[in-house]
């Protein structure tokens, strides 16, 4: 009976979530269906009808409770910060932080994926952040640093533009490497021990964002888990 009622009230919860996104004006919950037949209204306009300004747009993606975008947002208010994800209760607590916060720089955005490149046009976005993704052991082509997902953003992301993967995950790392290696991306910086060994040329302020932990991070690390880093770009 006591699971019966904390599944209910946790379905009631997530309801709440779900129709308190609805008001959001930091939240955008677009139908997948109806890109086909118009552009996503946001779509090369984030900055001019959204942000409102010039600013570099930074995204993360799979963002879950985004504490990436709410703590790169304080760090770096001269950027535009967007996370993305499909698990709305989730993206919920970042966004209300964000309001609460009064973060004009952070917008979330609901949606899959590898749909991404619906919602960003030619040279829109400057950086992407990979925060603790799922590994995919058994669907490599789905790893957000696959072939197939750089490939994508390489459409919105501009030449030369960033990507940050940090993860603990020994596999989804390891593949990262691979395919680094095997596209010819240029490799900036590069750490199997995030917390032992940060690159001796990083200024403090970068230092400080690395440190930023996620939900997950904060349970990975308390199980022993080892936290990897790398940062390239793709041409």
């Amino acid at each position: 009976m006591k699971q019966k009622l904390y599944l209910c009230f946790m379905g009631k919860n997530k309801l709440r979530r779900f129709d308190e996104m609805k008001g959001m004006p930091n939240c955008f919950e677009p139908m997948a269906e109806t890109l086909s037949e118009e552009p996503f209204p946001l779509k090369g306009k984030w900055r001019t009808d959204y942000f409102r300004n010039d600013n570099p747009i930074v995204l993360e993606l799979g963002c879950g409770k985004g504490e990436y975008c709410i703590g790169l947002s304080r760090h770096y208010p001269e950027k535009n910060f967007i996370g993305v994800d499909i698990k709305g209760a989730r993206m919920w607590v970042g966004a209300k932080q964000a309001l609460e916060s009064n973060l004009s720089n952070v917008a979330f955005l609901r949606t899959r994926i590898e749909l991404i490149e619906r919602y960003f046009d030619t040279d829109e976005v400057d950086e992407i952040w990979l925060t603790f993704s799922d590994p995919q052991p058994n669907k490599p082509k789905k790893r957000l640093s696959s072939k197939i997902f750089i490939e994508r953003y390489k459409k919105f992301l501009k030449k030369g533009g960033i990507i940050h993967l940090k993860t603990d995950s020994d596999l989804l790392f390891e593949s990262t490497l691979e395919e680094i290696n095997e596209h010819r991306y240029e490799m900036l910086e590069c750490t199997k021990d995030l917390y032992a060994e940060l690159p001796e040329n990083l200024d403090e302020k970068t230092k400080d964002i690395l440190h930023i932990k996620t939900h997950y991070e904060k349970l990975f690390t308390a199980k022993g888990s080892i936290i990897k880093y790398c940062t390239f770009k793709v041409h």
